[in-house]
């Protein structure tokens, strides 16, 4: 397979990725056939996954148009994945050119691609860090020129806590960067839906590698990443559900089609 120009060299294309799938999912163009192929045995199982996609990606935007709507105008980005279509740094800065974004993933194909495509933009960097490894995320040389913590931020952690398998790394992670952010700021956490989960249809055995292993958790598990921030309403509830648009939005007489969990908090003043 010839290497594309935005996979670095020490990849694996014939590994599939998670950011990659998700860009295949949401109709994009940065993958790979390894890509391809674990994404056509999901949607043999999950027939609907794109639409899932596609309402998370909804309630993604939404979400940053709200925090825009309360003054944020700084965000890190964990488990950002490819810079594909409706990207965080795409909506807010189309309403505040001065809004600062940090882009945090683990896979270096997910990196490369987007320090390649946001070369040259001004207040937008992409890194690569562990999310159970806060703390070199924080310090990450660059990092303290972007986001100022004494100020509010937005911690964003769209579709990226069911990665981590292990409820004690998964639950101390996100503590560690609850408890450095300052009042005020806020956390966007969506989470695949343990009380979703069906058996896949008989014949179609759905085998992901280890990068691809994910954990579904109930509601009241995913409820516990915000801590003693404030949710704020509608609360904790099915993607589709979270401060929808109009009555033509995807999935809003069916919110639990979404299959994930959806909720903004903040931290009290």
């Amino acid at each position: 397979m010839n290497r594309l120009a935005w996979v670095p060299d020490p990849s694996n294309l014939d590994s599939p990725s998670p950011a990659r799938i998700y860009d295949c999912l949401l109709g994009g163009y940065h993958n790979v056939e390894s890509d391809r192929r674990t994404a056509e045995h999901l949607l043999l199982a999950f027939p609907e996954l794109r639409v899932v996609a596609a309402v998370n990606r909804a309630f993604l935007r939404r979400a940053m148009h709200f925090l825009l709507d309360q003054g944020i105008d700084q965000f890190l980005d964990l488990g950002s994945g490819l810079p594909t279509l409706g990207n965080v740094h795409e909506l807010v800065c189309a309403r505040n050119p001065a809004a600062r974004v940090v882009y945090v993933d683990i896979d270096p194909v997910s990196v490369a691609h987007s320090q390649a495509m946001l070369a040259g933009t001004p207040n937008v960097l992409a890194i690569q860090g562990d999310l159970c490894q806060p703390e070199q995320i924080l310090n990450y040389p660059g990092l303290s020129k972007l986001l100022d913590l004494q100020r509010p931020v937005a911690l964003v952690m769209v579709a990226v806590l069911h990665y981590i398998v292990d409820d004690g790394s998964a639950y101390a992670a996100v503590q560690q960067l609850r408890d450095v952010v300052s009042p005020g700021s806020y956390l966007v956490i969506s989470h695949t839906a343990e009380e979703m989960r069906s058996p896949s249809p008989a014949g179609h055995d759905v085998k992901l590698r280890p990068v691809n292993l994910t954990k579904m958790r109930t509601r009241d598990q995913v409820a516990a990443f915000f801590g003693d921030f404030e949710l704020l309403e509608p609360g904790l509830v099915y993607t589709p559900a979270w401060r929808p648009e109009g009555p033509d939005d995807l999935w809003l007489d069916q919110p639990e089609q979404g299959l994930t969990w959806a909720g903004v908090a903040i931290k009290a003043p």
